[in-house]
């Protein structure tokens, strides 16, 4: 297996690699991409020794060199988009993990496809902006989008289970009656109303359960993560809204479920370790064998559930909504999200200032249809021209 990791210095991106490096050592590390931690990516760059490297811009690049030079180590530095495209294309790559975060990883995502890659999918934004042309793209291209969001995999794995590792045509249309995502419900599950006004930055990146980047961590906490991900759901999975269910798991233990036509449900427990959904985008529906911890049901303790809360997390009900009404509205969600985040996290803007931003969006934007890559770059150059408008 020949692997492109883009985000490598990111949290999944790290697990990935902690993944090549105990679970699959016959793997290749063709492409390794870094934004703004150039230290670390040289560690990696010197322990795995890719052919191609990519960094944004070119003092980034000229600091990366400088590192390498001492150990050795030449590999191609490539910048810029032109150079990440480049990167996610690679002729030598067998599968690309796109572990970038926000709206930059949709061009890598669709140069890899178009370029016949698999796609091991950690970039949500991806979906949520342009589901349709991605998976109509990879059809096309024979190749496949593999989840690995914990919950998208966990699904993935029920539907395998269902059918002895593959998902044959219209099966998911035909025999699947619900799917169950199952959130943790964030760092403000039992917050009241009037407390989550006050949280900080700091308050949101406390999550009981995972240890993510700071950009999912608010969202687990705004749960537009979760919003994010029922859109993804529609696509990947190929199910109408009715379909799709979400429930607040606070243990993080059942990853997501699946009930089908006769009643059964078929549900995917484990840890909260995002090196097993990684291990199962890249080697799956094989199980291959690990040292990574267990789940010991004798201690586990109780499993409870309870449903979203959309008056304290309006957020969700914003995705619900963006998803009903299709077309760009979910590639201006995303983008106004994710600069209200950036506002959030440098504590310019209050907890619930995200989802009024997005909210004011919805009601200023008029929604088009998306027939091309750049249908969505119009809206999120909108939703920029909106979000620098209200500062």
């Amino acid at each position: 297996m020949n692997v492109s990791i883009l985000g490598a210095t990111g949290s999944i991106g790290t697990q990935t690699l902690d993944v090549v490096r105990t679970c699959l050592p016959a793997a290749q590390v063709r492409v390794l991409t870094g934004y703004g931690n150039i230290p670390l990516l040289a560690e990696f760059v010197e322990e795995f020794t890719p052919d191609l490297v990519w960094v944004p811009d070119g003092a980034r690049a000229d600091s990366l060199t400088e590192i390498l030079r001492s150990k050795g180590v030449k590999p191609e530095i490539l910048t810029g988009e032109d150079g990440l495209v480049t990167c996610a294309e690679y002729n030598q790559a067998d599968v690309v993990v796109n572990a970038l975060v926000g709206k930059a990883g949709l061009a890598p995502t669709l140069a890899a496809i178009k370029a016949g890659k698999d796609i091991a999918l950690a970039n949500k934004e991806s979906l949520v902006t342009a589901g349709g042309l991605i998976m109509r793209l990879a059809r096309e291209q024979g190749v496949r989008v593999v989840p690995i969001d914990s919950e998208h995999s966990a699904i993935l794995q029920c539907l395998q289970g269902a059918t002895g590792g593959r998902l044959s045509e219209g099966f998911t249309g035909n025999a699947v009656e619900k799917i169950i995502l199952t959130a943790s419900g964030g760092p403000f599950r039992t917050w009241p109303k009037e407390r989550i006004e006050k949280a900080t930055a700091a308050d949101a990146l406390r999550h009981p359960n995972w240890a993510m980047g700071s950009k999912i961590t608010v969202d687990s906490a705004t749960l537009m993560n979760k919003g994010l991900e029922l859109i993804e759901a529609l696509w990947l999975f190929d199910q109408p809204m009715a379909n799709v269910e979400i429930i607040v798991h606070p243990q993080s233990i059942i990853h997501s479920m699946v009930r089908f036509v006769d009643g059964s449900v078929i549900a995917q427990l484990g840890l909260p370790d995002m090196r097993l959904p990684i291990l199962y985008a890249l080697a799956g529906p094989a199980r291959v064998s690990n040292s990574y911890p267990r789940l010991d049901f004798l201690t586990a303790g109780d499993l409870t559930f309870e449903a979203p809360d959309t008056e304290r997390f309006p957020c969700l009900a914003l995705a619900r909504h963006a998803s009903i009404v299709g077309g760009t509205l979910p590639a201006v969600m995303n983008t106004v999200n994710e600069w209200a985040v950036g506002r959030f996290l440098a504590d310019k803007i209050g907890f619930y200032g995200i989802s009024e931003l997005i909210a004011e969006a919805f009601s200023s934007y008029t929604v088009h249809e998306v027939n091309g890559l750049s249908d969505i770059r119009e809206a999120e150059d909108w939703a920029m021209e909106f979000v620098h408008k209200m500062r």
